[in-house]
């Protein structure tokens, strides 16, 4: 097939129910996958990313993009070792290069890098999805976590309503509940407690958006020399979901955000994983611009689509039906790549959980059976519009 996206699937190593066998058999030739075995900061060494990624190319298949080469909370913060963290970063970086793998996915949420209320919200054919829910998340908040100073975040008619929603939760959905708020990053193998997260969120207490943004932009100018150096793509994660939780502040939600950082950072090498789900979850956010504006920045795709409703929640949809104008948005990205010859790695970002494997402990959003669907559909979609 003659397409200008590279395909790729997430996997998790050793840890994951899929076997590289699996994908390979299913069609992929490219991996998306990190050092999940390394401590967050650590150098990954050319050992440890030469042992990865001679496992991939022995299954018939190549490391296409890191995700993630996590952001240590010392850095987000500026506290601590930072300045050591930093310097590791880049060793790491360099490493990667060496063995030929450039397209790295970062992200700079604080604390919780992504947050959904349920993971098995079913759909209108049974599937199960993931979902956020903002009464439910108040519910959290206010009552499940208790977070110091919350009130005063929502208005009394919010705080009324999420007690509502907490006392209608029987005890077993608050576990549930609480679980799914605080599952953390996919892969990790160890949850956050109500503890750990009111801890870390004090450690935040004096960090706004503006500080935050500073610091992210001292990270990416430490860094970005670096890239350039060993010809490294990075490319930041949006916030999801895109605007603040839990009090924190968030700082690539928006159009207006991307067009400040990348303002600040010269080189290109400073770039984009354009994520259609994280970015769609927005109502203000007008996908096709911020493509347009940033293309040449976008260096990892993460195409999913969300339906949202005038509450605020929001839940993920078929990949092709949603409010993400994917039809549009694919005609996009064939378009600039064409043109500039250029081949952007993507994946089918999450997908539904199949009735055939919902007795299976996978990652949440990265079943096999969805994430297929999901990928055969925009495969589809680039071909017919390519034809066309």
């Amino acid at each position: 097939m003659n397409t200008t996206i590279i395909k790729t699937m997430r996997w998790y190593g050793e840890r994951d129910l899929l076997s590289l066998e699996d994908l390979r058999q299913a069609g992929i030739t490219g991996i998306v996958t990190a050092l999940h075995h390394i401590p967050v900061g650590d150098i990954w060494s050319p050992e440890e990313i030469k042992k990865t990624k001679d496992k991939i190319e022995a299954a018939g298949m190549t490391w296409d993009v890191v995700e993630s080469l996590p952001v240590h909370e010392n850095i987000k913060k500026r506290t601590g070792n930072y300045e050591e963290l930093i310097e590791n970063y880049k060793v790491s970086l360099k490493n990667l290069a060496d063995q030929g793998i450039y397209t790295i996915t970062y992200n700079f949420m604080p604390i919780l890098d992504w947050v959904r209320t349920d993971h098995r919200f079913k759909n209108a054919v049974g599937a199960e999805i993931l979902k956020y829910d903002p009464v439910k998340f108040k519910a959290f908040d206010l009552f499940i976590l208790k977070r110091p100073g919350a009130e005063s975040d929502y208005t009394e008619a919010q705080v009324a309503e999420a007690k509502e929603k907490y006392d209608s939760l029987s005890e077993e959905e608050r576990e549930v509940l609480k679980k799914s708020v605080m599952l953390g990053l996919p892969g990790s193998t160890v949850d956050f407690t109500t503890e750990d997260l009111l801890n870390q969120l004090a450690e935040y207490k004096d960090i706004d958006e503006s500080k935050l943004r500073e610091h992210l932009v001292l990270f990416l100018k430490a860094v970005t020399s670096t890239a350039d150096a060993v010809g490294a793509k990075l490319a930041i994660h949006p916030d999801d979901p895109p605007f603040s939780v839990l009090g924190l502040p968030r700082i690539v939600s928006t159009a207006e955000d991307l067009n400040y950082i990348f303002s600040q950072i010269e080189s290109t090498s400073c770039g984009l994983c354009y994520c259609t789900g994280s970015l769609g979850a927005n109502p203000a956010n007008d996908l096709p611009q911020i493509f347009d504006t940033h293309k040449e920045r976008v260096h990892f795709l993460h195409l999913r689509n969300v339906q949202k409703f005038e509450d605020g929640s929001f839940y993920e949809s078929d990949h092709l039906d949603g409010d993400v104008p994917m039809k549009q948005v694919m005609r996009q990205i064939i378009d600039y790549t064409t043109t500039n010859g250029k081949r952007i790695p993507m994946r089918p970002d999450h997908g539904y959980l199949h009735a055939l494997e919902k007795h299976k402990p996978y990652y949440v959003g990265y079943s096999f059976i969805g994430r297929l669907k999901g990928l055969a559909e925009l495969t589809g979609l680039e071909l017919g519009l390519q034809k066309n």
